[in-house]
């Protein structure tokens, strides 16, 4: 069961995407103009964007979370900067989570700040400047890889294996938010999370640095192995954490999914824990979701965490060294 989600011709192509080739013509255009006679400025710190060219969720906060957590444990002090999607705040503003909710600063930046400090901006420059007055010596942004504003040192496109380029066209006739090759031209690295069913790697510039990772459940998940579970999901890809539940030994007689982001209402929450009810099973959803439940309501459905697990993660610290040494 599903509420809304993206186009089936997002994937497989069809009558709707060449009708709507014109259209995304517009976009792509639009979106090349956005660069056109646009000095990024240079921040003072080593910036790190974790982008995404496919619209409807890849896995991008994930890498920026383990990324946050590799850099902080290694003595730099590492900030998150991210516009926060979905919430009202404009910033600039250190996300608090004593005070903030994601209905202010949106879900993904409530999750980036368990991991490190995290500012939130619409305006990037403005947003690294008050970062940096706040001792940053290093930048992960969780966005912004379509902005143009501040210049970038590393940015890193990510991908779901499972999906790829999708049927490789512009929005709205595809998935892409811009061509492909303007934004390979602007990538210095690739992570492909999960196995690479659409061969993407073989669809990207050979210069193009490819690394691989997973998003796997952590040790001290909870075991869910032999539960029924009605699962739920407002992420960009909602299978993918269906599946990783059953890959885990779950149950699941039931699935819903929504929108990315999409704000719960309590009549939806309600049927949802009605029909786990009459299933016999635990509402389960993820960690990014929760954040997005009322307190009174999110007390009656448990969360799986998931993290990140590199298959070569000494790709990326040679990706990452040298901004490690910059003063």
């Amino acid at each position: 069961m599903s509420w809304r989600r993206a186009p089936d011709f997002w994937r497989d192509g069809g009558a709707w995407a060449r009708l709507l080739l014109p259209v995304a013509w517009v976009v792509a255009e639009a979106a090349r103009l956005r660069w056109k006679d646009v000095e990024p400025i240079d921040t003072g710190l080593p910036v790190i964007c974790i982008g995404n060219l496919v619209a409807g969720g890849a896995g991008k906060t994930p890498v920026a979370i383990d990324l946050l957590a590799k850099l902080t444990k290694s003595g730099r002090r590492a900030f998150a900067l991210t516009r926060g999607y979905g919430g009202r705040e404009r910033g600039p503003l250190l996300v608090d989570l004593s005070k903030h909710g994601w209905r202010d600063v949106g879900d993904e930046a409530l999750l980036l700040a368990r991991a490190a400090p995290t500012v939130v901006c619409r305006d990037r420059r403005d947003g690294a400047a008050f970062a940096k007055a706040r001792g940053a010596d290093i930048l992960v942004m969780d966005d912004g890889f379509q902005n143009p504003s501040i210049k970038k040192d590393l940015s890193i496109l990510v991908f779901d294996g499972g999906f790829g380029l999708g049927n490789g066209k512009v929005l709205p006739a595809g998935p892409l938010r811009e061509r492909p090759a303007e934004a390979f031209a602007r990538a210095q690295a690739v992570i492909i999370l999960g196995e690479d069913r659409t061969r993407l790697a073989a669809q990207l510039p050979k210069s193009l640095p490819v690394l691989h990772a997973a998003l796997a459940p952590p040790p001290d998940a909870p075991n869910v192995a032999g539960r029924r579970l009605l699962a739920f999901a407002g992420i960009g890809r909602p299978q993918k954490f269906f599946e990783t539940l059953k890959a885990a030994g779950a149950e699941l007689p039931a699935s819903v999914s929504f929108p990315d982001h999409h704000p719960y209402r309590d009549s939806e929450l309600g049927l949802i824990l009605e029909k786990a009810r009459s299933l016999e099973a635990t509402p389960m959803t993820t960690e990014k979701d929760l954040v997005r439940i009322p307190a009174e309501i999110a007390e009656q459905i448990e969360s799986y965490p998931i993290s990140l697990r590199w298959r070569d993660s000494d790709g990326l610290w040679r990706l990452l060294e040298p901004l490690m040494d910059h003063d």
